[in-house]
């Protein structure tokens, strides 16, 4: 797991920016078309609008964050932050259960993830705690960069990262933008 400052207080800021209503702007949605590739951009525009809109947010923070770098204008590194939490899709959780699902993997250490053999709630709350690889394979078979698959699949978890497919400013980078 990548250690975050306060995780709570990073939670109860994401609750509560999700129960305000509405996507991202129309300015900000044409900026993410031009960032991703056609196929990723279908599977973006299929988050419910607070994930947009957080999405939105962390991949500005990464773009500010490379700015001037040798990073600086490669669209791979936003597009890892509009799709890192796509995976959240199969779960057809809500905010209020997402919530749960979240308090449930903490008190439990994980385990919630070999639910997914039962159906209903159990099920669900397993398939939002697997998002990451669940994620990376969304993109993966949309026909995704290697890059965006992989963070996807590695945002929560640094052992998993490939440091020949992110390079570790841009790693920073993104988790500094997803923890603000």
């Amino acid at each position: 797991m990548i250690p975050r400052k306060d995780p709570w207080a990073h939670l109860a800021r994401r609750f509560f920016g999700a129960l305000r209503p509405g996507g991202p702007s129309e300015a900000d949605r044409a900026w993410v078309e031009g960032v991703l590739a056609p196929e990723e951009y279908e599977l973006w525009a299929r988050q419910p609008g607070h994930d947009r809109r957080h999405t939105v947010e962390v991949a500005r923070g990464v773009e500010a964050a490379l700015a001037g770098g040798p990073h600086a204008g490669d669209s791979r590194w936003p597009a890892c932050a509009l799709l890192h939490d796509i995976g959240k899709l199969a779960s057809g959780l809500g905010v209020p259960t997402r919530v749960l699902a979240t308090l449930v993997e903490r008190t439990t250490g994980g385990l919630v993830a070999d639910w997914e053999e039962y159906r209903g709630l159990r099920r669900r709350i397993a398939l939002y705690v697997r998002h990451p690889e669940i994620g990376a394979d969304m993109i993966r078979m949309a026909g995704g960069r290697d890059e965006v698959a992989h963070w996807a699949g590695a945002h929560h978890d640094r052992a998993r990262l490939d440091p020949t497919l992110m390079p570790a400013s841009v790693v920073s980078a993104l988790v500094a933008a997803d923890n603000d």
